[in-house]
């Protein structure tokens, strides 16, 4: 379920919403390489601050869960889309697949403009992220005819593991983290037994 053994064109013609989240993650990365333009450019336009959204710049809900600071942060987030979103992309279709992975994130990004200042900025995919181990997690919890105790042993484990990180790393948007987690397991919870195809994993 975790192990990745497809060709890069398989893996693009299989899976074409992560396909295309990961492209939009390395293109947005790679304008801040551009000369002509400031290097915050990005981030300028796209992060999700705060005040700016309180000031009607809501495409600011959406927009960060594409960009990224660093290339480690970059590398982390598109590395565990490619491992852990393409079950999802197969179970549920790529329609609803592409629905409940921007839910989540832009109710993790809601989250964090309530609950934190008007000074907080942030961006990443973690939130988005988070909502797809949440997923997971409603599967172990309340459909386990959809996923065997093997694949269950393994992406349980992963989740606790990234929850207790989010509280020991600096620069986490720990509201996200949670928030995106939360709904995750709301939706498979509710609405899991609509919206997937008949496959188990």
């Amino acid at each position: 379920m975790f192990v990745r053994t497809e060709s890069f064109s398989q893996f693009l013609r299989l899976y074409p919403v992560v396909s295309i989240i990961v492209f939009i993650h390395l293109l947005l990365f790679s304008v801040t390489w551009i000369p002509f333009l400031p290097e915050i450019w990005v981030y300028e336009h796209f992060a999700g601050i705060n005040l700016y959204i309180f000031n009607g710049e809501w495409w600011r809900l959406v927009t960060p869960i594409f960009v990224h600071l660093g290339f480690s942060h970059l590398l982390f987030n598109s590395f565990s889309l490619i491992l852990f979103a393409p079950p999802l992309e197969r179970m549920l279709g790529k329609f609803t697949f592409t629905a409940v992975y921007l839910s989540c994130g832009i109710i993790a990004n809601i989250a964090t403009y309530f609950l934190k200042p008007l000074t907080y900025n942030h961006v990443g995919a973690s939130g988005a992220i988070f909502g797809l181990f949440g997923i997971y997690v409603g599967m172990a919890l309340f459909h386990k005819h959809l996923i065997s105790t093997q694949n269950k042993q393994v992406i349980i484990p992963i989740v606790v593991i990234g929850l207790v990180m989010t509280f020991f790393q600096s620069n986490i948007n720990i509201t996200a983290h949670l928030f995106g987690l939360l709904s995750g397991i709301v939706i498979s919870w509710l609405l899991l037994p609509i919206m997937v195809k008949k496959t188990r994993y």
